[in-house]
């Protein structure tokens, strides 16, 4: 089977052993689900292979494929609950492979207008927040932002030890009593909203994790962050956004900002510690405006 992994794929694992697997990997998944391959889907994304596929009745799906570090058995889990309320479908499944509904990877939320773009991920998001299925076993958000917190104590250079203290201090008092305890997406984004046929738009890629609305809306928060830092009024415009979400989703301003400044904050430690040093200074100045 002739196959390249996209490069956008190479270029965030790099020498990785999974992706040198990669081509007796989707073989085997192909063969083990009965699929027959049209295309691999591009750019794709960072940390998974997707190729779009038809079935053995023909019926046309994707198949993804991802690391064991990605913990696919919690994506799956938590698409089969959603059973394709707000999210993409789970066709079939295998370890390390997922074979989904086929949606638009070239159609997602962020193609429209900022205002409605938000519109839209605002609605997909909130069927997402449901009670988690008993006897679950999803990640908390206490404990993800926990390891994440420890993991900026010594922050690369070019982080402001201020924004890291504040994140802290921040992800402290939101732990101390959250709200609520309800499925989360735990990365969603624009880019994470695809067109679809049986419903305009439906999410794809959590990283689920189980805890309150607020946590989950901090990363939409910021999406097209370079479009706010190129303009003279981004600090003003970041702060409407969050009291504009917070509004429309009956979700609590401060601690939507609270989580936003985090996640911020996180995000932009590990991108400066990764050497993507443009990435890590708008994401640390977008968070000192909040």
């Amino acid at each position: 089977m002739g196959f390249e992994p996209p490069l956008r794929l190479v270029r965030a694992l790099g020498d990785s052993d999974w992706l040198g697997q990669l081509p007796k990997l989707l073989e085997e998944a192909v063969a083990r689900h009965g699929l027959d391959v049209e295309r691999v889907a591009v750019p794709g994304g960072r940390s998974s292979l997707v190729v779009l596929v038809r079935r053995q009745d023909g019926a046309p799906a994707a198949l993804k494929l991802v690391p064991p570090s990605a913990a696919a058995e919690a994506e799956h889990a938590a698409l089969a609950h959603w059973n394709g309320s707000g999210a993409v479908r789970v066709l079939d499944a295998s370890e390390g492979a997922l074979v989904l509904e086929r949606l638009h990877p070239e159609v997602s939320v962020r193609s429209l207008p900022e205002s409605k773009a938000l519109l839209e991920a605002a609605g997909t998001v909130r069927r997402l927040w449901v009670a988690p299925p008993a006897g679950h076993a999803f990640e908390s958000v206490a404990a993800r932002t926990g390891r994440q917190a420890a993991a900026m104590s010594s922050p690369a250079e070019g982080v402001p030890a201020a924004l890291v203290a504040a994140a802290t201090s921040a992800r402290e008092e939101l732990v101390a009593a959250s709200p609520e305890d309800l499925l989360l997406h735990g990365n969603f984004r624009q880019s994470k909203v695809l067109g679809g046929d049986r419903a305009p738009w439906l999410a794809v890629g959590p990283e689920p994790v189980v805890g309150e609305r607020a946590y989950d809306l901090a990363r939409l928060v910021r999406d097209r962050v370079e479009d706010l830092v190129a303009t003279t009024s981004g600090a003003s415009a970041a702060r409407r956004r969050v009291n504009r979400l917070a509004d429309s989703l009956d979700v609590d301003p401060e601690r939507l900002r609270g989580w936003t400044i985090f996640r911020a904050v996180e995000s932009g430690a590990r991108a400066m510690a990764a050497g993507r040093v443009q990435e890590a200074e708008l994401t640390l100045e977008f968070a000192a405006w909040l």
